[in-house]
């Protein structure tokens, strides 16, 4: 088992930054290939950005590509998600998740494992 705790949401002007933390417990972090997720009311749940187990591997969707930076410390056994120029439609619950399946990295929801709860992160205008 693997549980994962978000941090870093609240309430930006538009234009500004956050920066979102994920710590994960329970199994050997660095196994682990890591991914950050939104959600908004009545949406499906988007992907917004992967890391593999070695940090080599990274991937985002192309909304929020130049402008997020997904990274992890191994040694920390938490993964980051850097926002910066944001937007308001990156309004939404950002929701971290684990894979231990081996995977290098994955934008698809169902070849994640574990998920954390959430933080939300607001953009004003």
């Amino acid at each position: 088992q693997v549980q994962l705790v978000e941090s870093g949401g609240g309430l930006v002007q538009a234009g500004g930054s956050l920066r979102l933390s994920c710590a994960a417990s329970g199994r050997a972090f660095s196994s682990l290939t890591m991914g950050w997720f939104r959600q908004t009311p009545g949406k499906e749940r988007e992907f917004v950005a992967a890391i593999s187990w070695s940090g080599l591997g990274i991937t985002y969707v192309d909304s929020v590509k130049g402008r997020f930076t997904i990274s992890r410390d191994n040694a920390k056994n938490t993964v980051y998600l850097q926002m910066k120029s944001l937007k308001l439609e990156d309004t939404a619950e950002y929701v971290c998740a684990a894979t231990s399946r081996g995977i290098w990295y994955s934008s698809r929801s169902a070849e994640y494992d574990y998920w954390g709860q959430g933080t939300q992160v607001t953009v004003s205008s």
